[in-house]
């Protein structure tokens, strides 16, 4: 008689205060969002009011997991703002398809060919061995090799996740930092490329989730943003503030003519697999890079290396499995709240509650931007993106404003928070080195982030429209 695998044992985490406040206030606020009767406000908007209020304590406690939630606001748009809704009373629903279809939306399939390719450089080596050889023209002095490092992290990170880059650069990086005397000249080094991955990140759409929500909100309203035309947009603003935490960081930690010798070899895989994976790569990033010529659309592109990947067997089932599944469900739901809002008439009930125009609209961007920054620094930029973008987007119809501006900056914001060791990804993974206190982590993200806050409010809009990007 055989018997039965055993089955892991799966331990359930006490939940934290945080947590349980969560798990509280969100069925509540929920519930009396659907029980009191609301001025001005229809069926619709009301109950996706009870959802908005329900995502918003759920993301800020993370009661439950962030991707959990992502999936709750879907079903729960299915069951109450539906055609096979359980409560009528609508007028002309939306198709249950409609809610079911974020899940597979166009920003969707775009991150889903990035990172199978972020997967793909990380399996052939092609990501450390790229900074290996790229670095190599900065050695000698410690001031320029961080400035190799920000430069490289940056660049990897427009197309990998800011997370796996943070690690293989850190990789590369640990027997640098032994060669530095302890103290601030190895701090300074080791918060150059949590700072560098978050700030390249900002690049390209496929760089950060905040910005694929950015891409999402915009296309439901009918504005679409290319590959290209995002980097427009973002990349002067990723470059100078790439620049400025370069010279902040160099002035602060890393004394002017310390030596550093750089050892760093690269040895690339050169078996078929990985060759055809290099083109196939190599071939993408290219189109998208040229999508005003072929006029292919970025999310069709990002879904060619799915298929070639896979239809050769250069990267496997095990290798989609792996893929950040969570994060794209992440996405989803933030895309499937925007519509909800959009479609149930609550973001003008929202835009509604405050006389907005008395604002300069200065102060309003810098407001905007300073509470994106503010709540990315200690919740998932992910979740901020997903509540503040939609309504960025209703607040900017009536602002002499366009639209587009407001969510890419809210979104560039998210992604400019990183204060604090929970605040980012590449931020738990260089504090958890033991060479960046908190205490320096702080000060250089309020530091860099507020700069970079400050140039969003303030210089991109007027340059954006001086140079006819939007």
């Amino acid at each position: 008689m055989t018997s039965l695998p055993s089955q892991p044992h799966v331990r359930l985490t006490p939940p934290t205060p945080a947590q349980v406040l969560g798990l509280v206030t969100g069925p509540l606020a929920f519930a009396l969002a659907l029980w009191i009767e609301i001025p001005d406000l229809g069926p619709a908007g009301q109950r996706m009011l009870a959802i908005f209020l329900l995502a918003i304590l759920l993301w800020v406690t993370e009661a439950i997991p962030l991707y959990a939630t992502a999936v709750l606001v879907i079903l729960l748009e299915v069951l109450m703002l539906s055609d096979q809704a359980l409560i009528g009373g609508l007028v002309d629903p939306p198709s249950a398809a409609s809610w079911f279809a974020t899940l597979a939306n166009p920003v969707i399939i775009l991150f889903l060919g990035g990172f199978l390719i972020a997967d793909g450089a990380h399996k052939f080596g092609l990501d450390r061995n790229l900074a290996a050889v790229m670095l190599r023209p900065f050695a000698g002095s410690a001031r320029r090799s961080v400035l190799g490092l920000m430069l490289i992290t940056a660049f990897l990170s427009m197309f990998v996740s800011n997370t796996a880059t943070a690690a293989t650069m850190f990789a590369v990086v640990i027997p640098i930092l032994a060669a530095l005397p302890a103290g601030a000249a190895r701090t300074g080094v080791a918060l150059a490329i949590p700072v560098a991955a978050n700030v390249g990140g900002i690049g390209t759409p496929v760089g950060s989730p905040p910005n694929a929500i950015a891409l999402g909100a915009l296309e439901a309203q009918g504005q679409g943003l290319s590959f290209v035309g995002w980097m427009a947009l973002a990349m002067p603003l990723m470059l100078v503030v790439l620049f400025f935490a370069w010279w902040f960081l160099t002035r602060r930690y890393v004394p002017k003519g310390l030596p550093l010798a750089l050892t760093l070899t690269a040895e690339f895989d050169r078996s078929p697999a990985a060759v055809l994976f290099y083109l196939i790569a190599g071939a993408t990033v290219l189109l998208w890079l040229t999508e005003p010529f072929h006029g292919i659309a970025s999310s069709t592109v990002g879904f060619i290396p799915v298929v070639a990947l896979l239809a050769t067997q250069v990267m496997s089932g095990e290798d989609l499995r792996r893929l950040q599944w969570p994060v794209l469900w992440l996405v989803a739901g933030g895309i499937a709240l925007g519509a909800g809002i959009g479609q149930s008439g609550l973001d003008a009930w929202l835009i509604g509650l405050v006389d907005w125009e008395r604002l300069p609209l200065g102060l309003l961007l810098l407001l905007l931007v300073a509470i994106a920054l503010g709540l990315s620094t200690i919740i998932s930029n992910s979740a901020t993106a997903n509540l503040l973008v939609p309504l960025a987007l209703s607040l900017a119809i009536g602002l002499p404003i366009d639209p587009t501006a407001v969510g890419v900056m809210v979104a560039l914001a998210c992604s400019l928070a990183m204060a604090l060791p929970i605040s980012t990804p590449p931020n738990a993974v260089a504090y958890a080195t033991g060479e960046v206190p908190t205490r320096a982590m702080v000060l250089s993200g309020l530091a860099i982030g507020g700069f970079g806050a400050l140039l969003l409010a303030f210089l991109m809009p007027p340059i954006w429209g001086a140079l006819g990007l939007l």
